[in-house]
């Protein structure tokens, strides 16, 4: 498949090229760091019960500079290993299947063997020897269910501290009689101080980034 794609007239390759660039925003949401940050963050934000703070775009800004951060080693490898063979060769089918080989095997690392494995059978063809002959197809799939359960489990951790000060708040209120009151409104001072205290951006910000391999 790959030698028929190479072997296509250059406006053939020119017009599979635009239609891959239409994939870019996908590929950068889904395929990338981005996908980790996006949903651990939006986890937070609903654990500490601020609402509209902070904004969603100062969220989506910070997880893109993260994801430009960890991923531009990818990004460069993504460069070089596409322009050599385009130089040599001028084929832009080849220069894609060339640089997109960084990416799949950035995606493999975060991904879990039982995900793979899982997409691998699904699409019902020769079951690949090495990690090389997986295809960007079977390891995309693989990687965003294996980063949703990951920035899941992360949101989780996060979140049982802001739970357990919820109930102490609310027990406490039904002990005064407060039934009135609402314990999201008392808790939320609480929650802010304590995640101001351990410094709680700076840690979950260091810990998302240190966890991709």
């Amino acid at each position: 498949m790959e030698d028929l794609l190479t072997n296509l007239s250059p406006p053939l390759q020119l017009l599979i090229a635009m239609a891959s660039l239409s994939l870019l925003p996908f590929m950068f949401l889904c395929m990338t760091s981005f996908l980790r940050f996006i949903v651990v963050f939006s986890i937070l934000k609903t654990a500490l019960g601020t609402q509209q703070v902070p904004p969603s775009m100062v969220i989506i800004g910070l997880s893109l500079i993260l994801t430009f951060y960890t991923m531009s080693p990818v990004f460069s490898q993504m460069y070089e290993a596409g322009y050599k063979p385009y130089k040599e060769t001028g084929s832009i089918v080849l220069a894609l299947s060339e640089g997109s080989r960084p990416l799949k095997n950035f995606m493999l690392r975060q991904t879990r063997e039982d995900d793979v494995a899982f997409f691998i059978e699904m699409s019902k063809g020769k079951p690949p020897q090495t990690p090389d002959e997986i295809t960007l197809f079977q390891a995309a799939p693989a990687y965003i269910v294996s980063e949703l359960k990951s920035s899941f489990e992360i949101g989780f951790i996060i979140f049982i501290p802001f739970i357990v000060l919820d109930l102490v708040v609310a027990n406490v209120l039904l002990a005064l009689g407060m039934f009135m009151l609402s314990p999201t409104i008392i808790s939320l001072p609480f929650k802010l101080l304590i995640f101001i205290a351990v410094d709680g951006w700076s840690l979950i910000v260091n810990g998302l980034v240190k966890s991709f391999n």
